[in-house]
């Protein structure tokens, strides 16, 4: 269910809060389902459980997932009002601006070309 690319430079337990975010915004996970134990998915996809548990620990702070003690972890309703094109969208804002900074633009000119692009400038100025 989960797709992991251990190649990439993103950490797992990153990877592994997206997929649930993605997989809950498409629909594919509803609210009320019971995630994985950390344990069992830890197993099921070759990592550590410590990398599970951080990625649960975080979706948890985020309000994504409830825990409870001795029944497990299972995904909140806050995830149904995000839609999967909205989630998809501001993950391709948020790499096009670290790529942006990276090949040298100033954050104050990654701010600009997207509020250019938002208020329909074409951004060239």
């Amino acid at each position: 269910m989960f797709q992991l690319n251990f190649a990439s430079r993103t950490p797992i337990y990153e990877q592994l809060y997206f997929e649930v975010v993605k997989l809950a915004s498409a629909g594919v996970l509803k609210p009320g389902d019971k995630l994985p134990p950390v344990r069992t998915l830890a197993t099921q996809l070759g990592v550590n459980p410590n990398t599970v548990a951080k990625a649960y620990k975080i979706l948890e702070s985020d309000g994504y997932i409830c825990s409870v003690v001795g029944k497990g972890s299972f995904l909140s309703d806050k995830l149904s009002e995000i839609t999967a094109q909205k989630f998809m969208a501001l993950e391709e804002v948020k790499k096009s601006a670290v790529n942006a900074f990276k090949l040298g633009l100033s954050e104050e000119e990654i701010i600009e070309k997207v509020k250019n692009s938002i208020e329909g400038g074409n951004g060239n100025d």
